[in-house]
């Protein structure tokens, strides 16, 4: 009995003796793992904001005289013309005030034409010493009334004129109708708490949208300046409310000198051309802004793991893992990483599964696939050269 048991402890023994032995060959010969040689290439990598459409003039159109409404010569919503009449208000009464205004100014005339004759003719009388020259000034008096007279009912015919044609409310610009909260009949005035109808030009149209002062600092610390930034910031991009990308590139061309103490944000604008009207005044959506970054070293984000937000790759260094920590941009795309430090040209990291390894596994460099950075199989599909989505703080 003793024997046997001594066969089977044997048995145990030699087979734990062969694992160990089999598992330190395989450890010596090295794992295959997708390794990664480290290069630089270009990336554009973008950010999304939330942003409202304005349209390039947005005029409210009021009365500036008071009436009823007696027509409206546009529909709500139509395309509208600089000069163009768009609401009558009764004229009755400024066509009367006119008329007042122009018989006034003949009466001026008139005695305007009796004063000169007075005045002339008791010029001549001073010269014969007929009259005293009290009566002469007096005469020159009444001349200079008469003159006064006619300037004051000529600028009541002017103002009359004015008034008569404010009751016919012009666009002052080209544009599109808002909808009109007033119907034929309703008394108005220049002081109406809504406008008559509201124009907007949206040939072209400013979008609207924010960063914070720390996003501002950065775009400073990438482009030299803002006004740099304004001249050398690429094309961005609109995304339209139901999902789809607007067809047509826009730019930044203001961003605000202050920030707003209650948001800290500082607020951007970009022009669009709307050639189809597509945009509206009103309107919202997402501006999608790049940044772009040249000869730069950029890694998957499957060949990093994290500890304490620090984030750590594994090198091959001798054959076996190291992990090193890197520094990356603060923008990605979601699927890649842009080291600024901790990597250099030429490194070999592994290029996945970053997390489940640890220093002194050896790597059989030889056997393993090895790709470049950039390669589809590595940072996938959506990490292009030319755009990015996704794209994260």
């Amino acid at each position: 009995m003793k024997s046997h048991n001594k066969i089977i402890i044997c048995s145990i023994l030699c087979l734990t003796l062969f694992s160990a032995c089999k598992e330190s060959a395989q450890q010596t010969a090295g794992v295959k793992y997708k390794t990664l040689t480290v290069e630089k290439s270009d990336r554009i990598l973008e950010n999304e904001y939330t942003a409202s459409v304005q349209g390039r003039q947005f005029v409210e159109i009021r009365p500036q005289v008071s009436g009823i409404i007696t027509d409206i010569c546009i529909n709500e919503g139509d395309a509208v013309k600089k000069g163009q009449t768009l609401f009558i208000i009764d004229q009755v009464p400024y066509k009367a005030a006119l008329e007042t205004a122009v018989a006034n100014v003949k009466s001026a005339e008139s005695q305007l034409a009796t004063a000169k004759l007075d005045a002339e003719s008791r010029e001549e009388l001073y010269k014969a010493n007929v009259v005293s020259e009290y009566d002469l000034q007096t005469a020159r008096n009444t001349l200079a009334a008469a003159e006064a007279a006619l300037a004051q009912a000529k600028a009541e015919e002017i103002n009359a004129r004015n008034s008569l044609s404010y009751t016919e409310v012009k666009s002052p610009v080209d544009g599109s109708a808002s909808m009109i909260p007033y119907r034929v009949g309703a008394l108005v005035s220049s002081s109406i708490a809504q406008p008559l109808v509201t124009v907007s030009d949206d040939a072209q149209v400013y979008i609207y949208f924010s960063m914070s002062e720390n996003q501002i600092i950065d775009l400073i610390q990438h482009y030299g300046s803002l006004r740099k930034a304004i001249e050398q910031m690429p094309e961005i991009e609109f995304r339209l409310s139901n999902g789809t990308l607007y067809g047509h590139a826009g730019r930044v061309d203001a961003i605000s000198g202050t920030v707003d103490a209650s948001t800290g944000a500082v607020s951007l604008r970009a022009t669009f051309d709307n050639p189809e009207k597509l945009l509206r005044n009103g309107g919202n959506g997402t501006v999608i802004v790049p940044t772009a970054l040249t000869d730069c070293i950029v890694i998957p984000q499957s060949s990093t793991y994290e500890i304490q937000d620090k984030k750590f790759v594994y090198k091959v260094t001798d054959g076996k893992t190291e992990s090193f920590p890197i520094e990356v941009f603060r923008l990605n795309n979601g699927t890649e990483y842009v080291v600024e430090s901790g990597l250099e040209v030429g490194d070999i990291i592994i290029a996945e599964g970053a997390g489940l390894l640890r220093d002194g596994i050896a790597v059989d460099i030889e056997n393993s696939e090895v790709m470049n950075a950039g390669d589809d199989t590595v940072a996938g599909s959506a990490a292009q050269d030319s755009a990015a989505v996704g794209i994260t703080e």
